[in-house]
């Protein structure tokens, strides 16, 4: 009964200014708040605040519709380093509005949050969405890269040329629709990965966070190493990877269903394409 309850607080965030022509678009998010990395180290993580919440404005005033999933239905976790008005246009009252979205959603909330698990989404019918969005931060590396349900989503989608649309880490996730991606991951560990078979995305081009920028940016980590670089995944797997001309700037790849972003830069890029398959 939680979960039903749960589900229809989601369906009613755009019950205001839903038209009739108005499309639902899920959201998925990772269940994780950390990143394990080499040699046992870890780091704290989770979604990062832009690239969840300005896409979410933007088919929020819209008047689209939303649901809210991860793998387990739990609460998502907001990686602390996101929230920063550099992810804003350096604008503190823009940080402000959309950190006042979030906690208006009660995404975050242990007791309150609407997320609903993708065994939830699944029984109710993928045919419901019209489209799928996945934002980054490292933690769709952690568990959204392997997860059988959302790969059983994400191929749903493929099937039925289905607007699919990730941004930063999140294009990890495309892993997920591979026969074997539990195998797949772990060879990727071991620096044993071979060119992954059957990946229904082989041959797309997409992008992702590029090796450059996390190589830029691994100071974050405190110390630590990240165990495989996206970039070097999905290019391992079977993508035609394109990146930007110089790290950090707005990058949006489309090709066919596929709406990818590079970096958090490419947020509000990705959501406006993503509105353009809504109309």
């Amino acid at each position: 009964m939680k979960s039903i309850h749960k589900f229809a607080a989601v369906m009613a965030l755009g019950l205001a200014a839903t038209t009739a022509q108005a499309g639902n678009v899920l959201v998925v998010l990772s269940d994780a708040n950390r990143l394990d990395l080499k040699d046992g180290k870890v780091f704290a993580t989770g979604f990062y605040l832009n690239e969840l919440m300005q896409p979410v404005k933007l088919l929020l005033d819209a008047g689209h519709e939303l649901t809210f999933a991860t793998p387990l239905g739990s609460a998502p976790t907001v990686d602390a380093s996101s929230i920063d008005p550099m992810y804003f246009g350096n604008n503190p009252a823009q940080l402000k509005v959309h950190q006042d979205l979030l906690d208006r959603l009660a995404l975050t909330s242990s007791e309150k949050s609407p997320v609903v698990s993708l065994a939830r989404i699944e029984q109710q019918g993928y045919g419901r969405f019209d489209a799928v969005y996945i934002p980054g931060g490292h933690a769709p590396m952690q568990d959204l890269l392997k997860s059988p349900a959302l790969g059983r989503l994400l191929a749903d989608f493929h099937s039925r040329n289905k607007t699919t649309a990730l941004v930063c880490h999140g294009p990890i996730a495309l892993l997920s629709t591979l026969p074997d991606a539990q195998h797949f991951v772990t060879a990727l560990e071991s620096g044993q990965a071979g060119r992954a078979p059957q990946w229904i995305y082989s041959g797309y081009q997409m992008t992702v966070i590029s090796n450059q920028e996390e190589e830029q940016a691994k100071s974050q980590l405190g110390g630590g190493q990240m165990k495989f670089y996206p970039q070097t995944a999905l290019q391992q797997a079977g993508a035609q990877y394109r990146s930007n001309a110089a790290p950090w700037t707005p990058n949006v790849v489309v090709d066919r269903e596929l709406i990818t972003g590079q970096n958090p830069a490419s947020a509000l890029g990705v959501a406006q394409e993503l509105l353009k398959r809504l109309k």
